[in-house]
């Protein structure tokens, strides 16, 4: 059964938007938005993700598949960057990122955005905590689902969010020596 974009666009009348959280030291955090996002894209949602991270020109397995799906991916990082020192040029991504993220959101054309890693630049303060929030509740459309990814989220954002998951590394092949694996982790 194909969903009819005037359907959707009955739905989003009524649907109520959530702010998401996946956080924690845990691997899935990403999978568990990715996952979401699927599940809506196959609604005939209109999705978007934006990497906070993860490297301009990154050929993650996800990125390959959201290519084929039509769906908006932006990834705006250097990478897992802070021990390199260039925490200025990092900080500044982050706020052209937030800007880009900003704009995605406002428009209402996206019923699901997924900021992956957004919690790296709330916690190292190269983004200022209250006024992403404050803009948040202010400026989200009704109908668009916010899912936010990322270790150590601040307490303020776990407090905001309506739904907020802390995944927690029980048990990890890499502890017994074995590397990620594409189609697993990339």
């Amino acid at each position: 059964m194909e969903v009819q974009p005037t359907a959707v666009a009955d739905e989003r009348r009524h649907r109520t938007g959530l702010v998401m959280l996946f956080t924690g030291c845990g691997k899935g955090k990403t999978t568990a938005a990715l996952g979401t996002l699927l599940r809506s894209w196959g609604w005939g949602w209109r999705t978007a993700v934006i990497q906070f991270i993860k490297a301009e020109g990154s050929d993650w397995g996800e990125i390959r598949a959201a290519r084929r799906l039509g769906v908006e991916w932006h990834t705006t990082g250097a990478g897992f960057t802070w021990d390199k020192r260039d925490l200025a040029a990092d900080a500044e991504r982050a706020r052209a990122a937030w800007e880009m993220a900003q704009g995605l959101i406002v428009s209402g054309d996206y019923d699901l955005v997924v900021l992956d890693e957004m919690t790296y630049p709330l916690s190292f303060g190269w983004l200022d905590q209250s006024a992403v929030l404050d803009w948040l509740s202010h400026n989200r459309p009704s109908h668009t689902t916010v899912v936010m990814t990322g270790r150590d989220a601040p307490p303020a954002l776990v407090e905001f969010a309506d739904l907020a998951t802390d995944m927690r590394n029980l048990k990890h092949p890499h502890q017994r020596g074995l590397d990620a694996q594409r189609g697993l982790e990339y």
